[in-house]
């Protein structure tokens, strides 16, 4: 079950980045989406022209699914809110969970990463991005196609890449959303008990992000990267700006797997065959302390 507030202002694409958002935890573990309820609190006031531009959105990405939307449940909210409760099918003997991750592996990410800091750059009105501007003294805009780019990403299903990566058979895979990168990644560290290495320039992200990186994780990205400082250890060539970018909070982010090195390059080109074009090597996991993660530049 997984449902927030707007981060867009078209309610249609609202409605699909929450639904791709709800529905990635099916994918991650090598399941298929079967049924999904939706999860409606909106202001009566604000028009049901504007609600079904919502759920038409959502609909449309559970039907690309494979899914069907059963229902659902609405309650009158004066700050909308819209995401789904997904139920899914998987074989237990080729369920893929956060834990089993093992030293030599290739980590692979398959959407790029930056999404917290586009949709904070580019709200008009956000009382902590402005608090952040006044401190950090950067009030730019970023560059023309980031914010259009930044949405088909978080609308795009994650289905593709969990195929590929069920069929060929991976130890862990988890998806990228509110912990960020570094969080989530810790995360599968932890509960496979090993390190990892993260390599700055091999994880791809939206363009002309860096400008914007302190000012755009203001918040939930802030929080993050609070919590994740005692367990990652960047070396010295890695500024605040990119530790920011790697603790930015996702919504509806990509796939980060672990797969056996010998077969991390096929799976990248499998990916990008079938259209998931930002699958890429960002890493390998490591011997050492649980859960801890090393970042070079």
């Amino acid at each position: 079950m997984d449902f927030f507030t707007p981060i867009v202002d078209d309610p249609y694409d609202f409605g699909r980045i929450a639904a791709a958002n709800a529905l990635s935890d099916c994918f991650t573990m090598g399941a298929k989406p079967v049924t999904g309820l939706n999860l409606v609190a909106f202001p009566c006031d604000l028009g049901l022209d504007v609600l079904g531009r919502v759920m038409a959105g959502g609909a449309d990405v559970v039907r690309e699914a494979g899914a069907v939307i059963i229902g659902g449940h609405s309650v009158d909210d004066p700050e909308p809110k819209y995401g789904l409760a997904v139920t899914g099918t998987v074989d237990p003997r080729r369920m893929i969970t956060n834990r089993g991750a093992k030293v030599g592996d290739k980590l692979i990410l398959t959407k790029k990463i930056g999404t917290g800091i586009v949709t904070n750059i580019t709200k008009a009105v956000n009382p902590i991005i402005q608090a952040a501007r006044s401190i950090f003294g950067h009030g730019g805009k970023l560059k023309d196609g980031v914010f259009e780019e930044a949405v088909a990403s978080m609308c795009a299903l994650n289905k593709t890449a969990g195929e590929i990566m069920t069929r060929v058979g991976v130890h862990a895979a988890t998806d990228i959303t509110g912990f960020g990168l570094l969080g989530h990644l810790h995360n599968v560290m932890e509960a496979s008990g090993a390190r990892a290495r993260v390599r700055f320039t091999d994880v791809l992200q939206f363009d002309d992000l860096l400008p914007h990186a302190m000012v755009g994780t203001a918040g939930g990205g802030e929080r993050n990267r609070e919590w994740t400082k005692d367990f990652v250890e960047p070396s010295a060539s890695v500024s605040q700006e990119m530790v920011a970018i790697l603790n930015d909070a996702q919504t509806s982010g990509g796939l980060l797997i672990a797969v056996e090195a010998s077969k991390a390059l096929g799976v990248v080109q499998e990916m990008h065959a079938a259209g998931v074009s930002a699958a890429g090597i960002i890493g390998e996991v490591i011997d050492g302390p649980a859960g801890t993660i090393e970042v070079d530049a």
